[in-house]
């Protein structure tokens, strides 16, 4: 198949003149090291496990991995609740494990991406310790408030109405200091004070340790929340106007009210900007590749381009576009897939790179969402677009939620419902422990058990057995990742357009480079499409991949004037 020789030609290109920066439309996977890989046999991953499966990323084809935070933790959030921003959480190893990742990263190819927590620290932190007993250093390190007196009552009561994302009250009174503090999140996740330049600097302090560490980037939590509105310009935490949203009538919920003033406050996009400029420092002064941000931020479109920068400072590489997660879904048409490609691709700003994250950590996955027939074909829009394509670990296998009883449900937003509701609120089914083999628990773990239930399906449907297999999930999905270094898909246009409801089609070349063709039918009938009416192709073309579920193979060579899209299929073709 000429695929595999031009690709092997051109590695050996790019591996002697290419001038590109290692992470320019770069392939990232996400690992929740919590369920990546238990080299210990506690039932819980850790960083060796992750180490011993670096080389199964790269023969995949990655570029990075990022990882969900691996530092000291009460774990209430899973490590998302910081208690010491400059250790290792026990559970995962020791520093000398984290170093020696790092090393076998470096020896394989892979860089190493970290989860980076700053709007909040663990309530164990000893900089929240400190700073409710007063110590003068810390004492404004987070967000105090005396709160209010309820007239009827006479009670003490939290300042306002903000809501926590994990429901109930963002205010939580302490005995020792007598007030209240802010948490946006679990109450044992206070907010720290970005509008302290101590807690700026400490925490621009955390991004230089970890890079001197050895790390690539970071990948930033939680942007939205970093900044509240002003209270020395305010004079006051004003209460937040309802969202008189049907959908939400429970006042406990976060969307019951709008987040004017806890979230997407204008110095928000400042400190990104600041961070920026950090790891850019960092590099000046030892040397090195360029370290890259990802900014997480569940935010209007809008505001998600404004963290590539404000045309005269840089954002993040990769602020992540986040369109799919929040406004696609299985009964999307392909007019609103169209619609969204398009949108981002039209409104970045020059010389930056447009991303696409279809699955993570905190949605369900991507075949359970969109439908196991479809699988395939999301695999095959998200690394043939042009840009940075970003796979949450299991994604590329297919693997699906995993239903979680009540009584073994762990995440804080699902334990903060009740037995009727939480599985809707409950990240836990899409971060059961990865699925490597046949073996007892997916050959996750030696022990017994495992910290969340592995699937029952991971018989027939784990890495092993998709490596072994001629054809299957992971070997079309390592197909796409080395079809990604084609000149066409580096650095190719995008042409788009929907056909009907069901099918829209597209193109990546590059001048002079070869036309490469995809074909995508959302629908469950199979359509005949003559393509040349599109595109300028020949009478043929040549078949790269396609969905399982397809009638083509590879190598096939297909009719263009009369292409059969097979329904729930994606085919990636080539001009002959």
């Amino acid at each position: 198949m000429r695929f595999v020789t031009v690709v092997a030609i051109l590695s050996v290109v790019l591996g002697i003149c290419s001038a590109t920066e290692w992470w320019e439309s770069g392939n990232y996977y996400q690992i929740y090291p919590r369920s990546f890989r238990d080299s210990n046999g506690d039932g819980i991953g850790d960083l060796n496990g992750v180490t011993e499966k670096l080389q199964y990323l790269k023969d995949i084809g990655f570029t990075a991995a990022w990882l969900s935070p691996i530092f000291k933790s009460p774990m209430v959030d899973f490590g998302y609740d910081i208690a010491d921003f400059y250790q290792v959480h026990p559970e995962y190893g020791t520093m000398e494990d984290f170093e020696r990742l790092i090393a076998r990263a470096k020896e394989v190819g892979i860089r190493i991406i970290l989860d980076f927590v700053p709007n909040h620290s663990s309530d164990e932190s000893e900089w929240f310790v400190k700073s409710i007993n007063g110590d003068p250093k810390y004492k404004d390190y987070y967000i105090w408030h005396d709160g209010k007196i309820n007239e009827e009552t006479g009670e003490r009561e939290p300042p306002n109405n903000w809501i926590s994302e994990f429901r109930f009250s963002a205010w939580e009174w302490n005995e020792v200091r007598e007030q209240y503090y802010l948490h946006q999140f679990t109450k044992q996740q206070p907010d720290l004070n970005y509008r302290n330049p101590a807690v700026v600097n400490e925490m621009k302090n955390v991004i230089r340790f970890w890079l001197a560490k050895g790390v690539a980037g970071f990948r930033i939590d939680a942007i939205p929340y970093l900044f509240e509105i002003d209270l020395d310009r305010y004079n006051q935490y004003p209460d937040e106007p309802l969202s008189n949203d049907n959908n939400c009538p429970d006042p406990d919920d976060h969307c019951y009210t709008k987040h004017i003033y806890t979230q997407d406050q204008p110095e928000t996009f400042d400190m990104i900007y600041q961070w920026r400029e950090v790891v850019d420092e960092f590099r000046k002064e030892h040397g090195g590749e360029q370290r890259i941000l990802m900014t997480e931020a569940y935010t209007s479109f809008e505001n998600m381009l404004k963290f590539y920068g404000d045309g005269v400072r840089n954002g993040s590489q990769i602020p992540f576009n986040f369109d799919f997660l929040s406004n696609i879904n299985n009964a999307s048409k392909a007019t609103d897939y169209v619609e969204h490609i398009e949108k981002w691709m039209n409104a970045m700003p020059s010389d930056v790179y447009a991303n696409w994250v279809l699955g993570n950590h905190d949605n369900k996955r991507v075949a359970s969402r969109f439908g196991v027939q479809r699988t395939d074909l999301i695999n095959i829009l998200l690394q043939t677009l042009p840009g940075h394509a970003v796979t949450y670990n299991g994604e590329e296998l297919g693997m699906t939620d995993v239903f979680i009883s009540w009584e073994d449900t762990v995440d804080p937003p699902a334990c903060n419902s009740d037995p009727e509701h939480y599985y809707d609120r409950s990240r836990d089914p899409a971060r059961t422990p990865y699925q490597w083999d046949a073996s007892p628990m997916a050959g996750f773990t030696s022990a017994d058990h495992t910290w969340l239930p592995v699937s029952d399906d991971y018989k027939t449907n784990n890495a092993l057995q998709q490596l072994r297999a001629p054809q299957s999930h992971l070997q079309i999905f390592k197909t796409l990742v080395r079809l990604r270094q084609e000149p066409s898909f580096r650095a190719g246009d995008l042409k788009i357009q929907a056909l009907d409801d069901d099918v829209f089609i597209y193109s990546r070349q590059k001048e002079g480079s070869d036309l490469y063709v995809v074909v995508l039918n959302l629908g469950g009938t199979d359509k005949s499409i003559d393509l040349t009416k599109y595109f300028s192709l020949g009478a043929t073309a040549e078949v790269i991949t396609s969905s399982l579920q397809s009638q083509h193979i590879n190598g096939d060579i297909v009719k263009t004037s009369a292409f059969v899209a097979n329904g729930y299929v994606a085919t990636v073709l080539v001009a002959m």
